[in-house]
């Protein structure tokens, strides 16, 4: 089982085109842990943000009557992606994985793959 930092540190190096990276409660909109980003990406801002993301999808998937769970949210931008995966297991009701890739260098089937492998290593 790996803590919030090893499981961050390996989502940034073993993902290809990984540029961030960040573990965050939806429900305050807080990080409880970020690596990676830059001085013109500010993380615990998109983190914050990408929260109103998920209440919002939550919401319509009540008002629809859907029953299944959200796996993963991906929004696609110009030359990044913004990959957002709700934890299911080891105590991580609440919590997302938030990735950022740039699309130049990112093989967004792999990092699928490799999000959801990190998510089942996680010890909160």
């Amino acid at each position: 089982m790996a803590n919030t930092e090893t499981a961050l540190k390996e989502a940034l190096t073993s993902i290809a085109g990984a540029t961030g990276v960040a573990l965050v409660d939806y429900t305050s909109g807080m990080a409880l842990g970020t690596l990676g980003g830059s001085p013109d990406f500010d993380l615990n801002v998109a983190a914050a943000g990408n929260t109103d993301v998920i209440r919002a999808k939550m919401r319509t998937m009540e008002h629809l009557g859907i029953k299944s769970d959200i796996e993963d949210i991906l929004i696609t931008l110009s030359d990044q992606y913004h990959l957002i995966r709700l934890l299911k297991s080891h105590g991580g009701n609440g919590l997302f994985l938030y990735l950022v890739l740039d699309t130049s260098r990112a093989n967004l089937a792999m990092a699928r793959h490799q999000l959801k492998k990190i998510e089942s290593e996680l010890e909160i």
